[in-house]
């Protein structure tokens, strides 16, 4: 095939890409924009233009699975010889050849999992750690060792970076937990995944002929997902170039989703800065998804508060025929939402929509068991990606363990829920859950909806003027775990937003989308929810044909409804009879929210923006539109009432409750 030929097949921008055959060069690349096509099809230019000597080119990502992807494309490109890895295969390989010439011996051997060391770490220094900690623990030094933090730096690193102190050990202890960790790991003659990258940086630095000979075979290097490039990958990556500038990155920063763990935007957003002579490269046509679903996805950052990124966001221009409208559905409960999603994935699947091009998304992996029990019941097979079957975790198999001994030795005249608390309890539930996030609070909330299972049987047996026991409970969990074990072949994915990150299907169900869930209840600070809102629009930006949002104004059947939608669909969220999106045309929508009082809704708005401008503050910091609209519907009369509302908490309470109950009450604000 002629070189020029193989530019055909690429869009205008695309063709721009592959052009820009010398670095450095910036490609900033949509959601469903063909970058893999793009920085594909431009290596196999560069090699067939003699530009490139394949075995030069080290291609690099984040995942087996994009690297793999791109090795096919290059493979039916007709190019041989370019490595494209992932920067963990790319360095360990590399650190295996060096090793015996610069070290000698074997490489250390990769330790599989932190947890066995760390736990050792912590005996060695007398800690008292569970298995959930322990894991809480390990997630906090991998954070510094990617961030290029060391024990003697972490003090004041966390404390710079606002970071809780996992497990309840304070950042001291932490930063002694780390050299203890090091120490079990040399001691064991192991490495973990980050010592690949430290040890290789480290060869390149202190060793010039072992650098002098990497660079001698990689002139060239394509980086693919550079928002999410961490600390120490930058710092490899500039070991690899050693000054050159042969370097292509791509990436989005609005699909930064893992920050947490170390990634960050800003070598993308600052690309320029470090590389004054950069062509830059803008992907926005969007093939993958209808102008509905991308028309939404561009509302959902458009809508950010000003200057809650620092970059602008990429507007997407969708290139597939119209299709369906965007579906908004409100439920009573979690247990509804789940039966009401699984019966319209039954409608697309009879409709001829395979089983595996469906997905349901949620934000954490203890939402999946609802999800994965009314699939279950209408037979249809399912997936868990990023996460075990909810009664294949060991904290619930360990659970129902508790459960069944609790239920022999249960006291007749004790309620079923209460006796399902207690014996919760000693497995690490609480009242309350963790402040933190990670492990402990995942875990959390994969027993606190055992508890909330036998508080729904005890309000059902009620109900039907009877009363529900222990092993009733048992029963019913037993039945549920022999229910759940459908073929995955063909089946529904089930998945965390941030495990969904990379994928596509033609349908996506985006389920749970209420205040605390999305955003997260702990992203307190103006870069979380930036962060949670891109979730959302990677989580939108999934969906090829068909895309529903959906949460449950209540826990329980029969519960309270107390939650609101995610604030971060405001002004997006269908209330009335017709609703315009993405293309711009109105279509008609159902009414499915709740009867809001739109003239007090009115008064209060009215109350915010005058009060905004008399302290000289945005309006959202003072009371958030989805707060507002919740308390214009359930309309509070007293401060108790008032509490409950999502949104509100004892500061803004004791400042403004006393307004906003006058103005319930058909009263004047003092």
């Amino acid at each position: 095939m002629p070189a020029d030929d193989l530019l055909d097949a690429l869009d205008p921008d695309q063709r721009e890409v592959a052009r820009a055959l010398t670095g450095p060069v910036c490609v900033l690349a949509g959601a469903g924009t063909g970058k893999t096509r793009a920085i594909t099809h431009r290596i196999a230019y560069g090699v067939r233009t003699g530009v490139y000597t394949p075995t030069s080119v080290l291609a690099v990502t984040f995942t087996a699975r994009a690297a793999g992807e791109m090795r096919t494309r290059l493979r039916d490109l007709g190019v041989a010889g370019v490595q494209a890895r992932t920067f963990h295969a790319a360095a360990l390989r590399q650190l295996r050849y060096f090793w015996p010439k610069v070290v000698g011996g074997p490489v250390p051997e990769l330790l599989a999992q932190k947890a066995p060391v760390v736990a050792d770490a912590c005996h060695r220094l007398g800690l008292s750690v569970d298995r959930v900690a322990v894991r809480d623990l390990a997630s906090e030094i991998e954070w510094a060792k990617v961030s290029r933090i060391t024990a003697e730096d972490y003090e004041r690193a966390a404390a710079t970076a606002d970071r809780p102190a996992p497990a309840g050990h304070d950042h001291q202890t932490v930063a002694r937990l780390i050299t203890a960790y090091e120490d079990a790991k040399d001691v064991r003659g192991v490495m973990d995944m980050e010592d690949i990258l430290w040890l290789l940086a480290g060869m390149l630095v202190d060793n010039r002929a072992v650098a002098d000979e990497i660079r001698h075979q990689y002139r060239r290097f394509v980086v693919d997902e550079y928002q999410d490039i961490s600390p120490l990958q930058k710092f490899l990556l500039d070991q690899w170039l050693g000054g050159r500038d042969e370097l292509c990155v791509v990436g989005d920063p609005s699909q930064t989703i893992y920050s947490f763990a170390g990634a960050t935007p800003h070598y993308l957003t600052r690309f320029t800065a470090e590389h004054p002579q950069a062509q830059v490269v803008r992907l926005v046509r969007d093939y993958r998804s209808t102008p509905q679903v991308v028309g939404l996805a561009n509302e959902v950052l458009r809508r950010a508060p000003r200057g809650a990124t620092r970059w602008e966001p990429l507007e997407l221009v969708a290139q597939r025929p119209s299709g369906g409208p965007v579906r908004f559905a409100v439920y009573d409960d979690d247990e509804a939402e789940a039966a009401g999603v699984a019966t319209r994935i039954g409608r697309l699947v009879a409709a001829g929509t395979r089983p595996s091009e469906i997905a349901v998304l949620y934000r954490t992996n203890a939402q999946s068991e609802a999800f994965e029990q009314a699939l279950a019941h209408l037979g249809i097979g399912y997936v868990l990606r990023g996460g075990e079957r909810f009664f294949a975790r060991k904290e619930v198999r360990d659970a129902i363990v508790r459960l069944r001994g609790a239920g022999v030795a249960a006291d007749p005249g004790t309620p079923m829920p209460e006796t399902v608390r207690d014996a919760l309890r000693s497995a690490g539930w609480s009242d309350e859950p963790p402040a933190a996030r990670g492990a402990s609070r995942e875990r959390w909330d994969t027993l606190n909806a055992l508890v909330a299972l036998g508080d729904d049987l005890a309000a059902s047996a009620q109900r039907n003027g009877t009363t529900a026991t222990m092993q009733d409970l048992i029963a019913d969990l037993d039945d549920r775990a022999a229910a759940q074990h459908a073929p995955t072949v063909e089946g529904v994915t089930l998945a965390s937003l941030h495990a969904a990150k990379g994928l596509e299907w033609d349908a996506v169900f985006l389920a749970g989308l209420s205040e605390g869930l999305v955003p997260w209840m702990s992203a307190d600070t103006a870069a979380d929810l930036a962060e949670e809102r891109r979730l959302l629009y990677v989580g939108v930006t999934r969906a090829r044909l068909h895309l529903e949002l959906s949460y449950a104004r209540s826990r329980n059947p029969g519960g309270r409804a107390t939650r609101r939608r995610s604030r971060f669909l405001d002004g997006l969220w269908p209330t009335e009879g017709r609703a315009r999106f993405g293309d711009g045309r109105e279509r008609a929508v159902p009414r499915l929210t709740g009867e809001v009082d739109a003239e007090l809704l009115a008064a209060l708005m009215v109350w915010r923006e005058d009060l905004a401008r008399k302290t000289s503050k945005p309006t959202y910091t003072v009371l958030g539109d989805a707060t507002l609209s919740a308390i214009a519907e359930l309309k509070p009369a007293s401060v108790p009432e008032l509490a409950r509302v999502q949104g509100i908490g004892p500061a803004k309470i004791d400042r403004y409750g006393p307004d906003l109950l006058a103005m319930v009450a058909g009263r004047r604000p003092a």
